[in-house]
């Protein structure tokens, strides 16, 4: 059996809704208004957007521990492991991430903010917090 294909996916057309497409074409523009309000925010704060992610993904772990792994940034940026690991390089030189290895599991590395990791990202958390407010109103609004 093989798998299927794009074009086998998007088969069969169907007539489409026309308050579905207005939807969904006011939630991309939603979506981009909020990245590219986000990206100035961080650069205006110091950081590039690149940056801004991994801090905000660091502090926001899942498990409320402010703390994660390379492993686990790369599956929430969904980005190569390498490419995680030079941002995360690059953080630690600037001081804005700090590294610990754990306790349990001497190769398993724990990344924390350091106090200017804190500092930048509170600045631009606190300046999108409009934004975020506006995107979560429409996306409460699209249920």
């Amino acid at each position: 059996m093989t798998a299927p294909t794009a074009s086998s996916e998007l088969d069969p057309p169907r007539n489409i809704d026309l308050d579905e497409v207005i939807a969904a074409a006011d939630l991309r523009a939603a979506l981009r208004r909020f990245l590219r309000e986000s990206e100035r925010v961080a650069q205006r704060a110091g950081l590039t957007p690149q940056r801004y992610l991994l801090l905000l993904m660091i502090k926001g772990a899942p498990d409320r521990s402010e703390q994660t792994t390379v492993t686990e940034l790369a599956e929430r940026l969904q980005l190569a492991q390498s490419t995680v690991t030079e941002l995360v390089t690059r953080a630690i030189e600037q001081d804005q991430v700090a590294r610990t290895q754990a306790a349990h599991d001497r190769r398993i590395g724990y990344l924390r903010l350091t106090p200017e990791g804190e500092r930048l990202l509170r600045r631009s958390f606190t300046a999108l917090e409009v934004e975020r407010r506006r995107l979560g109103e429409l996306l409460v609004h699209l249920r």
